[in-house]
Formats: C-alpha cells, structure tokens, sequence
C-alpha cells in the first residue's frame, strides 16, 4: 500500500510472534516519536564519561527500527529528527557553557544559540532515515538494515565533518574505545568503526524480522563482526623507534578568566617556569594551548634563555602561544607552538580553526558577532599549509592544537614521519562539563588509528599520555596544577588508515548505497 506518497514497508512488519506484533503497533502512534527521543537522549551515555558502550548499538537499533516500521514520509524524517534532537541536545549541551561563562552572554540567549547548534545537526540524523526511504522505497529489509541505513549513516556523519569546516563531534565510533570493535580503528579509521556499530544494530533489528537458518545467520553475522574487532586487536601494526622516553605535560590551571589580563602575564610565566625547572631530568617537557599568555615576539628573549636552560639539561620543550606576523600588511596573527629543540626553533601554526571560537565565518557579514560574543584572542589566521612534524629528542612528532585532533584525516598528514603525536588543548573553555572527556577519547582513538603514542598537555585537564594501543597510560586531575610526566615509546610503520585514510570506508559505502539502489529498482520492476 502506499501511504503519503511512500509505499509502506508491510511485508517487514514482523507478525510471528505477539511480542514482535505488539512492537510494531507501539510505535504507530505518538509513542513511536517519544521512542525516537529516548533513545537519541540515551546515545550519549555510550560516549566519555560514562563509557556504556553497549548503548550506541541498541539505540541504532532502535532508531533503524522505528524508521523502517513508520509508514509515511514526514514522520519518518520526524522520528530522526527527534532522535537526532536527543542525540546531540544530551551530548553537546556543554557548547553554552563558554558563551555564558567566558562570552559575556546571558544564560537564556546561550541556551537559544546551543538550541540552534542542536537544530542544524540533527538534520544529519533525519536525513539518514529519509533518505532511505524516499529513494530506495523497495529495497529488501537485510538491504536496508545491513547496507543502507549504515551506509547513510557514515556518509552523513563524514558530512558533517568537514560542512562549514566540520563538527565531528560524539561520531559513533568513538564510542568504542573500550569495545572489541576497538581493533578496527588502525584498519578503517572512526568512519569504519561507525559502519561496524550501524551493522550490528542493523543484525538487532533483523533478529526481529527473521526465523530458522536465517535468524542463524544474522547471529552469525552479528559475532563475526564483533569478533573481527577483537582478533584485529592482536595485530601490532607498528614497532618501537629507539629507547623510551620520558615526557613532561605541564598543566597550569590557569582560570580562563584570568588569563589574558596583563597584570597575570609574568605570574603565569612564573609559575610554568618553575614547574619545569623541576622537570628538567625529562626528554619532552609540554605546555599547553596558549599557556604563553604573549605573542612570540613579546616573549622572544625569555624563549632565548628557557632555550639555552633546556639544551643544557638535553630536552626538548614545546610551548603553546599565539605568533604574530608582521610580514603581513593585516598582520596575521596565529594560535602556534613553538619547539625548542637543541638550539634550533620550530613553529607549528594551527591549520583548522574553530569556527567563532578562533575566527568568524564570512566575518564581512558577520564582524560584530566577534565583538558581541567578547572571546579574546579569536580572530586567528589559519595557516596555509599543514605541516605538523616537528623534530624533538631525536625523533619527530606530529602536532595538532585543540580541536585540531578530532579529524582523524589531518593527523594523518604527520605519518609515517611522525614517532608520536602531540595534542596541546585548553578545555578550561568547558568547565566541568562532558566536553573533556569527550576530547580525551578523541585523542584515544587518533592513538589507535595511527599506532602512534600520544602525549596531550591541557591547561585544567584531562591531560593524558596515551600509549600507541589507546590505553590511558596516566592522567593528571582536572582543576589542579600538575605536571604528568610518564614514560613511553614511540614507533615507526604505517596503519592502513594511516596510508588510505577514509577513502576505503566511503568507497565501501557508496557501493553499498549502488547495490541497494539496483536492489530497490529490481524489486520494484519485479
């Protein structure tokens, strides 16, 4: 039959058991949209802090589920919607949380524009269903469950990391840091990971649908995938580069609020100076993002001298500061990091930028956002090219800034040169919200799809060494000044991310999302 324009999917509605006859009539009415939001509320629990991974895969399931059983068209882009307004309004709520408390601005408008963030990427999570159904409306049910709906998925979520410079925040694969799908990470990065989760939850939802020797399969196929996860874990995709080595992260815990006043300047200098006098005995000693409250210029003799300090107790030092330049008639500033190494100076000028927190899209249009929203320091220049190796100890590291590690693609710019990773944050923005935990199960994951240890210095934490497994080797506490210093070893050798990037994964799905169109249209004109 067909209902609004959409032929309903009546030959999947499960009708051998009460129980499943009972599900399907469930979700005909108005509970099928409070369903939806449940379960996007839900998603979030399966992400940092709370690490219940199990969650994304039952959540999925349910959301294939609803779409796949939901007659017409606008309800199906509806009940997406809804999951998509749980999904993110419960995950990246701590957005507001920098607009009130470091903005300026009201509570009430910074829940207004979190809301507006919330809207725009839950269209991601509607579109995915409604895709699927208005373009490949006779697509068989293990069609869609095992190859389209997974395949939408990954494709909207790659979208979404790169649309307007991208926000691939809370992906689903990174909720399986501590999952046996963990083992896929090296082989097809996050997107990957993403697609084996849409899968299994794609399995859940036919175990529903199907009986006998083909409920077998589907069980089959369930383990198979999960179990691929947990034997790739066994694979040592790279090996150690020299000796181990013993790195420092210093974290200041600078308040936010304090930290571009003038007067604070050389009391912060102070305090990141002594704490690493008494770390010189250490190969690698870190700051964080920005933890030289002074353009390179201003703090140009003190580098000279901490320089001369670190070569003659043999460390290495990365610092992070803002770099101006004056080569440039507007005089472009940057967010950088400046390397210490041996007598010799490097920089590192961040290359992906966060949108009105370190510039302002089309600022022609919108240059008194800037000023209304009152951040310092947040019209940086991007640099025009990505080059994040560096040389330190003797061996090469690849440097990201902030955010910088949340795309998987660019970190990979830095290998197979790079023996390990830098991250150099200030989450200090988020306060004690989800938004750092989240950020170090990022870092994981960039581990893990490297094989690269990774060494994360941030200015109020969670400042993490990380081996090159993913493993949390040691962190430092939130909110209080520490230095983290940690023994660990870098490697050499190359992933298959680390060589193909996410192409695999999105060549994957678009055969996928081929084969159910030929599918859809053989079924039809049959």
């Amino acid at each position: 039959m067909v209902v609004s324009g959409v032929r309903c999917f009546s030959k999947t509605v499960p009708n051998n058991k009460n129980v499943k006859n009972k599900l399907f009539r469930s979700i005909q009415d108005w509970r099928g949209d409070i369903a939806a939001l449940f379960f996007g509320v839900l998603t979030p629990l399966a992400f940092a802090p709370s690490n219940l991974f199990p969650v994304v895969f039952i959540a999925l399931a349910a959301l294939f589920y609803i779409v796949d059983n939901t007659p017409d068209l606008p309800r199906v882009f509806l009940r997406g919607y809804l999951f998509g307004l749980g999904y993110f309004g419960a995950g990246v709520s701590w957005v507001s949380v920098s607009m009130v408390r470091f903005g300026g601005m009201s509570l009430p408008l910074s829940i207004a524009l979190t809301a507006l963030l919330v809207l725009f990427l839950a269209l991601y999570v509607a579109g995915a269903g409604f895709l699927g159904r208005k373009f490949f409306p006779h697509a068989p049910a293990r069609v869609r469950l095992l190859f389209l709906y997974p395949s939408l998925w990954v494709v909207l979520e790659w979208v979404r990391g790169w649309l307007f410079t991208g926000f691939p925040w809370i992906n689903v694969g990174y909720s399986q840091v501590l999952s046996p799908l963990a083992g896929l990470f090296p082989l097809i990065g996050v997107y990957g990971v993403t697609f084996a989760v849409a899968v299994c939850s794609g399995c859940l939802v036919l175990l529903l649908y199907e009986q006998g020797k083909k409920l077998a399969n589907i069980g089959l196929l369930l383990v198979s995938v999960l179990m691929s996860g947990g034997l790739l874990m066994l694979v040592e995709w790279s090996e150690p580069a020299g000796k181990p080595l013993n790195a420092s992260l210093v974290q200041g815990n600078i308040p936010q609020e304090l930290k571009w006043i003038p007067q604070e300047r050389q009391p912060t200098i102070d305090l990141y100076t002594s704490l690493t006098r008494q770390h010189w005995s250490s190969d690698i000693i870190i700051w964080p993002e920005t933890a030289l409250p002074a353009y390179y210029h201003q703090a140009e003799e003190f580098l000279a001298q901490l320089a001369r300090e670190a070569q003659a107790n043999n460390t290495s030092m990365l610092i992070g500061l803002p770099f101006l330049d004056f080569r440039n008639e507007d005089r472009r500033y940057y967010n950088s990091a400046v390397v210490l190494d041996n007598g010799d100076i490097q920089f590192y000028h961040k290359y992906h930028l966060v949108p009105f927190g370190e510039y302002v899209p089309l600022k022609w249009l919108l240059g008194e956002f800037l000023g209304f929203l009152r951040i310092p320091m947040a019209d940086f220049s991007h640099s025009n090219k990505h080059e994040p190796v560096v040389s330190m100890s003797g061996l090469k590291g690849a440097v990201s800034i902030c955010y910088e590690d949340a795309f998987g693609e660019e970190v990979i710019n830095g290998l197979p040169q790079a023996n390990f990773l830098i991250n150099i944050s200030n989450d200090a923005w988020f306060g004690d919200s989800l938004a750092p935990h989240q950020h170090l199960q990022k870092a994981q994951v960039r581990a893990l799809e490297t094989a690269r240890p990774m060494l994360r210095a941030t200015n109020n934490g969670i400042s993490a060494i990380i081996d090159h497994e993913g493993n949390i080797l040691d962190t430092s506490p939130q909110f209080k000044q520490d230095v983290l210093t940690v023994e660990f070893q870098p490697m050499q050798g190359s992933t298959p991310y680390a060589v193909l990037g996410n192409y695999p994964i999105l060549t994957l799905c678009s055969l996928m999302l081929l084969l159910a169109w030929r599918l859809s249209r053989a079924a039809s004109a049959g």
